[in-house]
Formats: structure tokens, C-alpha cells, sequence
């Protein structure tokens, strides 16, 4: 019989880590969003063409910043802990996003992403790995799945929030008696919903793991474990390479929508935003999808597998399909893009599960937060070959 103490732990685990991972899929596509009209804004003479190149630049920023903090929070959960990992990547990116709102200049932007970045990198490794260490095994699979599927409508609120915050604008516009534009709120939006999840998880408890392994003074957080032990880095290299097709196509096909892949299919009017969307809720589609088959097949690696031949074939009818299509189609195709990628949840589980527990938070963040990372050279890539290919 399970124990009903236990049932409530994992229940308050979920809620928390889902919520959380929701705010983090918020501040971590909201550049995405509204990258267009920040930097219309804050370079009202540049061209079009100079705004997109430096919105790839802060972007790639932002993905250094969670690659750099992947590292960071990852070592510190196994050595101080995985709720402090929480309670500090919280408080760093959400102060980070309530400066974002009244940045003036593209350094300033710069430095701010970059800080954001680092902050967002702790949510997410550090929840998997409390949902690794709290619920049993044959259950963590509906653990993550929730969390992963509500956290992925974090981008839609976060498309709504930057395309249609007026009538928050126009309240916060009367309250303070400042004038804010949509993005700004968008941004103080994220920040005070950080500021919030702050209170709520309080309460979060510790793994029982990390605190018996903490009594007994085993090694924990050294990166030679990983990179000093020849099978433990086949597995962590493995591991990330499972997830750089999800990246690759929402950071670089998805995030570009507008600037790129848009107009090279014949649309000049796609919102990044609303591609952004439609992805993500295919994304959450596809979680939900992923886990119940992962736990009807009793194997997640079979359903990896599933999901990645699905995506090499949406990506390439994608890319080498009708070279015309209608707006309609085109976000059609970032839907289905979104749910052929939706292995999210079950990839990050398995990089938790890959490792022990004094290793664990330094894997289930940084594994996750490399692959985010790898946007930085897949994007410099498209860009170095299409300026190759335009000569």
C-alpha cells in the first residue's frame, strides 16, 4: 500500500515543478517574441536586416548564458543542493527579466540576456532531478510529462502576454504613471511571475537522497566524474546528442521565422511569435504523447527512437518540400515540428537517470542546458553558410 505522505509530496513536487518549468518556458522564448519590436524600439533608424542579425546575436547570447549556467547550477546542486539551485536560478532570472524591461541600448540587452540565461539554466535540471529522487521509477514517467506539458504553455502565454498586453499595459500605465511598451510589459510580466513562484516554493523539499548522501561525505559535484571516467562521458555524450535535434529545429528553424525561413518559402508576414506558439503547443502535444507511450511500451529509449524519425521527417519535408506555402500551412508545419520534438520530457529523464545521485543535478542540468547551448554554433553555422551561399 502506498504511503499517502508520500503521494502528497510528489503531488505538491509536480505542481511546483510544473508551474516553475512554466515560468521558465515563458522568459526563455519571450526573446524569441518580442526580439522585432524591442529592437524596433531601441533602434528606430537601423534596417531590418541589422536589427535581425543583432536579434540572432543577443539571442545566441542568452543560449551562452544557459550553456555557462548549466555548469554552474548543475555543480552547486550537487554540493549545496537541489532546492537552493532553485531558489537562485529563480531569483536570478527574474530580476534579470524586470531590468530587461528598461534596457535603452544593445550592450545593455546584451549583458542582461546573458544573465537571464544563466538563471534559467537551474530550473529545469534541478526539478527533473527531484522528480528522479522523489517518485519510483515506474511512475517518474508521468511525473515529468505533466511538468514538461504544462511547462510547454509557457510559450503560448508568453505570445500572448508580448503580442496582447495592452490591457495590462494600459493598467500598469495608469498605476505607475510610466508609458510602457507591449515587450516591456512582457518582461516585467515573467520577472514578477519568477518573483511569485519564489513564495510558492518555500516550501519545496529537499531530496532525501541528497540529504543522506550529504551525511556521508561522498564526493558529489566534481566534473571529473563525468569527464574523468570514460563510460560515464560515452553516456553524457550520447545524452546530449539525443536532444540537439529539438534545438536545432526550435532554436534555429522556429526562432527564426520571420527573418529566415518565412520569406525563404515566400511568406513576409509571419509573427515569430505566433510560429513560436504553435510549436509549443505541438511540443506539449508530443510530451503527453511521448510519456503515456513510454509507459505503455516500458521503454523510453523505444520512444526516443519513435519521436526522432518523426522529426527527420517533418524537418526535411519542411525544408525540402514545396518551395512556396501559405501562412496557414507554415505554421501547420511549426505544429508539427513542435509535437515530432516533443521527447523533451522523457530526454531529460534519461539524462537524470544515466548518473547517481552525487552526480545527478550536475547531468540533468548540464546535459539539457549543452544541448540549448549547441544553438549558438548551429545558429553561427546557418549564418556563416548563408552568407557563403549569397556571394
Amino acid at each position: 500500500m502506498e504511503n499517502p505522505a508520500f503521494n502528497r509530496k510528489s503531488l505538491l513536487l509536480i505542481i511546483v515543478a510544473s508551474l516553475g518549468y512554466f515560468v521558465d518556458i515563458y522568459d526563455l522564448v519571450l526573446f524569441g517574441v518580442v526580439k522585432a519590436e524591442s529592437l524596433l524600439s531601441i533602434m528606430p533608424h537601423a534596417s531590418e536586416q541589422a536589427r535581425a542579425a543583432i536579434g540572432k546575436t543577443l539571442f545566441n547570447y542568452q543560449m551562452i548564458g544557459m550553456f555557462i549556467g548549466g555548469l554552474l547550477w548543475g555543480v552547486l546542486g550537487d554540493k549545496k543542493g537541489r532546492v537552493k539551485v532553485l531558489f537562485g536560478s529563480i531569483l536570478l532570472y527574474s530580476i534579470a527579466n524586470i531590468a530587461n524591461a528598461f534596457v535603452t541600448d544593445i550592450p545593455s540587452y546584451s549583458i542582461i540576456r546573458i544573465i537571464a540565461g544563466i538563471g534559467l539554466a537551474g530550473e529545469l535540471g534541478a526539478g527533473i532531478t527531484l522528480v528522479s529522487e522523489l517518485m519510483p521509477k515506474e511512475k517518474r514517467g508521468y511525473g515529468t510529462m505533466i511538468i514538461v506539458c504544462f511547462g510547454a504553455l509557457g510559450a503560448v502565454f508568453a505570445t500572448l502576454i508580448g503580442a496582447k498586453g495592452e490591457a495590462l499595459g494600459a493598467l500598469l500605465n495608469t498605476q505607475i504613471g510610466v508609458k510602457f511598451l507591449n515587450w516591456q510589459i512582457a518582461y516585467l510580466v515573467g520577472g514578477m511571475l519568477g518573483l511569485l513562484l519564489l513564495i510558492i516554493r518555500m516550501g519545496s523539499l529537499e531530496s532525501s537522497m541528497f540529504q543522506q548522501m550529504n551525511q556521508e561525505g561522498t564526493m558529489r559535484g566534481n566534473l571529473k566524474l563525468i569527464f574523468g571516467n570514460r563510460k560515464n562521458l560515452i553516456k553524457y555524450i550520447q545524452c546530449i546528442s539525443v536532444g540537439i535535434p529539438i534545438w536545432f529545429v526550435i532554436g534555429l528553424l522556429i526562432m527564426n521565422s520571420k527573418d529566415d525561413f518565412g520569406p525563404l518559402l515566400g511568406i513576409k508576414t509571419i509573427n515569430n511569435g505566433l510560429a513560436v506558439m504553435y510549436a509549443y503547443i505541438g511540443l506539449s502535444i508530443g510530451d503527453l504523447v511521448a510519456g503515456l507511450l513510454s509507459q505503455w511500451l516500458k521503454s523510453r529509449r523505444k520512444v526516443v527512437m519513435i519521436f526522432l524519425l518523426m522529426t527527420l521527417i517533418v524537418t526535411s519535408s519542411f525544408l525540402f518540400g514545396s518551395k512556396t506555402i501559405s501562412e496557414e500551412t507554415y505554421y501547420l508545419y511549426c505544429f508539427l515540428l513542435g509535437a515530432s520534438t516533443g521527447y523533451w520530457a522523457i530526454f531529460v529523464t534519461i539524462a537524470a537517470e544515466q548518473f547517481g545521485t552525487n552526480i545527478r543535478s550536475t547531468a540533468a542540468n548540464t546535459v539539457p542546458n549543452f544541448v540549448r547551448g549547441s544553438v549558438f554554433l548551429i545558429v553561427s553555422l546557418f549564418v556563416v553558410f548563408t552568407n557563403f551561399l549569397s556571394i
